[in-house]
């Protein structure tokens, strides 16, 4: 849930207290303890001094953090190599002590190793290379549910219900397939090769393909499209490098089919870079409102700025938010509401108010470290509370939400001490625990139950919607639009056919909750079958037609009650 700020790597170290995380195991009594937590606590002394010193200094060469003071942990590195009683991997003491070391400090500092870094920044900067395809794994085989248009895979006749059977002349199925491995061998530099041979129905023998990688993009706009004739409903899943561009695309589009207010769903959006928020929020703003400011011990206040170059400062806006809706996310709902712009509908936000700077090793591994705070426009930081050292109370935080009930009912809300903040007009908001929304929407927990859990878990939605997708294939084919294909999939005994399927995958029938959720469950399946064969527009217009709280968005857009006059006179309470 990083709000990141791209800074140059030229920062010079806090003398802040590092704390030993409360997780690590104490030591035993006896000498023989002391020998066998020798490593662990030179590992630590080591990463501190990786931090600090001038030789292993992670922001390279001429930018030490305490200058000479460094040399003696330098010692101590070179001791260890040279005379401790056993041969030490101090790279591997290293990389397990870091995130030891950061884990004294906020939630939010964090060490990411150099595989999970290099799919948070595919993710991030909104591509990667590869061979454009989208897949299932389905009984241990890697199967196509789609080939990209435009993409690697569709140019050389790769096509949806394909199995991979081989890569690079190996066998590429069993129970090892995953989507780890997937990922990793089927990603590579741009303009490499790759051999694929498949098996497709109809076909006994296998067929060659080889691919040549290219970038694919990764997009952070999932859906936009029409609610009614003059409202269009935005999905933002997180915030890149190309989201803002994303962003406008889809405003552009709205409003040439005639939209002329706006739903920003925020969801799950866990956030990204700052500067994506900041200049979607700037589309709805005047010149001259505060949209956020920084500020940390090493960074002087920094105040952002509507620079009146928007093309919806007249358009109505709703901005949807849930108790996952983080960082980016909350800068940009924060602005919306502190400037008194639209309304936030939903349920409180997650309440992560720290920014992090970047900085990577030559290793592709990266720290993340807080160097600030945001503060909305109004003063108020949303950050929630913590203790530093204890990110095992903070991570249970959303759990002791939905024990208090704070999903099902605003009362549960607690405001005790919390700091009173006010809008631009003079409307109460609070500090220090996310983003409250104007008007609360509790979450539908309609036909959720055991049985659905079990199967959605499990991803036999996904999977079935596949199977069906296949075996029906032809007739789906002769749908022009989704509408149609909705219309006749309505008429098909689809979740009975699913809970045949689940059963044969462990999932034994139970009448009664199959009924109490089949809505649902029709819904989901009907979904994920359109979006098989349909945009990513269609999937999300199937899948939340009867989605309460864009429902409750379109309802306050309809009574024009998300004006900045009628939000200031509280019209839409």
């Amino acid at each position: 849930m990083e709000s990141d700020k791209n800074l140059n790597n030229n920062w010079e170290g806090t003398n802040s207290k590092m704390t030993e995380n409360n997780n690590s195991s104490k030591t035993k009594k006896g000498g023989r303890g002391i020998y066998i937590w020798l490593p662990l606590c030179i590992a630590v002394s080591v990463a501190v001094g990786i931090f600090i010193g001038n030789a292993y200094s992670i922001f390279g060469s001429g930018s030490a953090f305490l200058g000479r003071k460094g040399n003696k942990l330098d010692v101590v590195l070179d001791y260890i190599n040279k005379s401790y009683v056993d041969t030490v991997n101090v790279d591997a003491l290293i990389e397990n002590a870091i995130p030891t070391v950061l884990a004294g400090l906020d939630p939010h500092s964090d060490y990411i190793s150099a595989d999970i870094m290099n799919r948070k920044d595919d993710e991030l900067e909104g591509h990667f290379s590869g061979i454009g395809v989208e897949f299932i794994i389905l009984n241990d085989t890697l199967t196509i549910v789609k080939a990209i248009p435009g993409g690697p895979s569709e140019a050389v006749g790769i096509q949806a219900g394909d199995r991979v059977v081989t890569v690079n002349d190996s066998l590429f199925v069993g129970k090892g397939i995953n989507e780890n491995k997937v990922y990793s061998t089927l990603k590579g530099p741009e303009k490499t090769q790759i051999k694929i041979g498949v098996k497709r129905q109809g076909r006994d023998e296998l067929i060659p393909f080889v691919v040549t990688r290219a970038f694919v993009p990764v997009k952070s706009v999932d859906a936009a499209y029409k609610l009614d004739n003059k409202i269009g409903y935005i999905k933002v899943s997180k915030f890149g490098s190309t989201t803002y561009n994303e962003f406008i695309s889809a405003i552009a589009k709205l409003k040439s089919q005639g939209c002329e207010s706006f739903v920003v769903d925020l969801q799950q959006n866990t956030g990204g870079y700052m500067e994506a928020a900041i200049m979607m929020v700037n589309e709805f703003l005047a010149n001259g409102e505060l949209i956020l400011y920084t500020e940390g011990r090493a960074y002087p206040r920094e105040n952002y700025y509507a620079d009146n170059s928007g093309t919806c400062k007249q358009s109505q806006i709703v901005v949807l938010l849930d108790e996952t809706s983080a960082s980016a996310s909350e800068i940009f709902a924060g602005a919306i509401q502190d400037n008194d712009r639209g309304l936030i509908v939903g349920r409180r936000s997650f309440g992560k108010g720290l920014v992090q700077a970047q900085y990577k090793f030559n290793d592709g591994s990266a720290m993340r470290l807080t160097i600030a705070r945001y503060h909305t426009p109004s003063g108020r930081c949303v950050q929630k509370a913590y203790e530093k050292g204890d990110r095992q109370t903070y991570s249970m935080d959303l759990y002791n939400r939905y024990s208090r009930g704070e999903f099902d009912n605003r009362d549960s809300i607690k405001f005790d001490n919390l700091p009173l903040f006010h809008t631009l007009s003079g409307r109460p908001v609070y500090g220090d625990d996310g983003v409250l929304s104007d008007v609360f929407v509790p979450r539908d927990t309609t036909g959720i139950n055991s049985y659905y859990m079990r199967v959605a878990n499990k991803g036999l939605l996904r999977e079935f919607s596949y199977v069906y997708t296949e075996k029906n294939r032809d007739k789906l084919k002769s749908f022009k639009t989704w509408t149609d294909a909705a219309k006749y999939l309505s008429t098909q005994p689809i979740v009975d056919n699913f809970a045949d399927y689940a059963y044969t995958k462990g999932i034994r029938k139970q009448p009664y909750l199959i009924d109490e959720s089949r809505k649902l469950l029709q819904t989901q399946l009907e979904a994920f079958i359109i979006r098989n064969f349909f945009s990513e527009d269609n999937f999300y217009e199937m899948f939340q037609r009867d989605e309460q709280m864009i429902k409750e968005a379109v309802r306050l857009l309809k009574a024009n009650k998300a004006t900045p006059d009628a939000i200031k006179k509280g019209a839409y309470k």
